[in-house]
C-alpha cells in the first residue's frame, strides 16, 4: 500500500450515526474475489433511486456537485459498525477517500482501515459538528498531517491521537503482511528449530 503522510482535500458531510456496513457496501455487491469493482456501490442504497444503481439520489450528499471531488468523508460516531467486511474501506479507498472522520469507529472497521492506508482519525463531537456545519455552508479544505497529528483548516487546528503502531505502518505503507514478512529470517529460523517429532 501507498505511504501516508500527509493530505489536503475537500471534505464531504455525512451526518449520521451508526452507519453499518452494510450500508457501506450492501451484501449483494460481495461477489467479487477481487479487491476493486466495489467504489462504484458505496453507499448504494443511498446514492441511487433503482436496484441497479443508473438513477442517482440527488438528495444523497455524496451526489451533489458540491461534493464531487471530495476525498475526505466526516461523518457521525459508530462509522462502521456491524459486520467485519473488508469491502467496506476497499468501497470508500476506491471510491476516492483518503480520510475518514468520525468521533468514533468500530474496532474490526478501523483496523481494515489501517492495513489499507486509509486514514481513519477521531475528533470530539464539538470539532465534529463544526466541521460539518462548515462544510454544508461552503467548500471546505483541510490539512491532514500524520506526523503531527493534526487537522487544519483556516486558523483551526484540531488535534487527533493514534495509535504509534498504527501510525508507523501508515507512514512506511505497511499492512499486517508486510509487518509480519520484515520478520521472515527470524520465523524462518524458528521453524527450523523445531523438532521433527513435533
Amino acid at each position: 500500500m501507498d505511504k501516508f503522510s500527509s493530505h489536503k482535500g475537500q471534505i464531504a458531510p455525512l451526518d449520521q450515526a451508526n452507519i453499518d456496513t452494510d450500508q457501506i457496501i450492501p451484501k449483494q455487491f460481495l461477489k467479487s474475489t477481487e479487491r476493486v469493482g466495489f467504489g462504484k456501490h458505496l453507499f448504494h442504497d443511498w446514492r441511487y433511486l433503482d436496484d441497479q444503481g443508473t438513477e442517482n439520489n440527488p438528495e444523497f450528499n455524496l451526489n451533489r456537485p458540491a461534493y464531487k471531488t471530495a476525498s475526505i468523508l466526516i461523518t457521525g460516531k459508530n462509522f462502521g459498525c456491524g459486520s467485519s467486511r473488508e469491502h467496506a474501506p476497499w468501497a470508500l479507498q476506491e471510491y476516492g477517500f483518503k480520510v475518514i472522520i468520525a468521533s468514533s469507529f468500530a474496532d474490526i472497521f478501523y483496523g481494515n482501515c489501517i492495513n489499507i492506508g486509509l486514514l481513519p482519525i477521531i475528533l470530539t463531537t464539538t470539532e465534529i459538528e463544526h466541521l460539518t456545519t462548515a462544510a454544508q455552508q461552503d467548500e471546505l479544505i483541510l490539512n491532514i498531517d500524520l506526523a503531527a497529528q493534526t487537522v487544519s483548516t483556516g486558523g483551526n487546528v484540531y488535534h487527533f491521537e493514534i495509535n504509534s503502531f498504527h501510525k508507523h505502518c501508515l507512514q512506511q505503507g505497511v499492512d499486517s503482511i508486510d509487518w509480519t514478512l520484515a520478520s521472515e529470517t527470524e520465523i524462518t529460523a524458528y521453524e527450523q528449530s523445531i523438532p521433527n517429532w513435533r
